[in-house]
């Protein structure tokens, strides 16, 4: 499959296809269902400064199309993960990004330095889409100054790329891409999931135990075509896709709007050997079409 073969941000990949944070625990897990010397590249679920254990149940509903969730970020906490879980994936030559998150900005800083000392990551995705609760609770996903000043903060600290993955819930996508390249992202990633909202006509009550939930898979697909190939209009800095991938030829499809890479999501819940599968279905849609490389079908969209 050498024609999949490519780069991000100087990060050499096997093939472009990535696991995408929040849907791959932390890699490891994996390991006896998936070949993950296979796989483009892992992106664990996110990581905070200290441990926390997420919302309450329910805490999945599968939708028409897709998938609710609403795990609230739960995790062993960073210091945890760079002693228990990152070791283990020393034993794959598969680039690992650390997907960050916190509710101030010093959270995340504190974060980036934790991982800064450890060896075998590649590189960190910003999860942005969580409110700042020291400027009153906005969105650093939604408010541009925000994202940058968060975004200058970890770039001060990190050695390593730094990719922020931008949330759909928002205006427009422009100025948010726009403003994370500025303040000295390497990459972007998008989507992330769409705030949703699932009931039980019967109880007249949510089917997720926090209320919203964050939609995903299938369903947002065309919605997240649309954002990728804005941002990639809007930024000089690679873009990676993702929102509903599920097959070879929707991989294609994000390359085509501009993705230097994706990431497989939703589809590891029922197919855990999805990002593995997706990156072979693009290699032989590669061949079909006669391309010799996958770099070859990046940003080539026609109108």
């Amino acid at each position: 499959m050498s024609r999949l073969a490519t780069s991000l941000c100087g990060i050499p990949l096997r093939n472009p296809v990535l696991a995408a944070s929040g849907t791959f625990a932390y890699g490891v897990e994996f390991e006896s269902v998936t070949d993950l010397g296979a796989i483009g590249g892992i992106i664990v679920k996110g990581l905070s400064r200290e441990p926390m254990d997420g919302n309450a149940a329910p805490r999945l509903w599968e939708a028409e199309g897709g998938m609710i969730n609403s795990i609230g970020l739960q995790n062993i906490g960073v210091r945890a993960f760079v002693r228990d879980k990152l070791p283990a994936l020393a034993r794959y030559a598969t680039p690992v990004f650390a997907n960050v998150f916190g509710y101030a900005v010093e959270d995340y800083v504190e974060v980036a330095r934790v991982l800064e000392d450890a060896e075998g990551l590649a590189g960190y995705e910003l999860n942005v889409s969580c409110p700042n609760t020291k400027h009153g609770g906005i969105y650093f996903s939604s408010d541009p100054a925000s994202l940058a000043e968060l975004v200058r903060a970890v770039r001060s600290v990190a050695r390593r790329p730094l990719m922020v993955k931008l949330s759909p819930n928002v205006a427009l996508i422009e100025p948010l891409a726009r403003a994370a390249e500025e303040a000295g992202a390497d990459a972007i990633s998008l989507v992330n999931t769409f705030i949703s909202l699932a009931i039980d006509a019967r109880r007249r009550r949510p089917r997720i135990g926090a209320g919203f939930g964050g939609l995903s898979g299938p369903a947002i697909k065309p919605i997240a075509l649309r954002l990728v190939y804005q941002a990639s209009q809007a930024v000089k800095i690679p873009v990676v896709g993702l929102g509903g991938i599920a097959t070879g030829e929707d991989a294609a499809e994000f390359l085509i709007a501009g993705a230097e890479a994706v990431q497989a999501g939703t589809a590891n819940f029922w197919d855990p050997s999805s990002t593995v599968r997706i990156a072979r279905e693009l290699n032989r849609f590669l061949a079909r079409e006669g391309l010799a490389n996958v770099r070859d079908i990046v940003g080539t969209l026609k109108w």
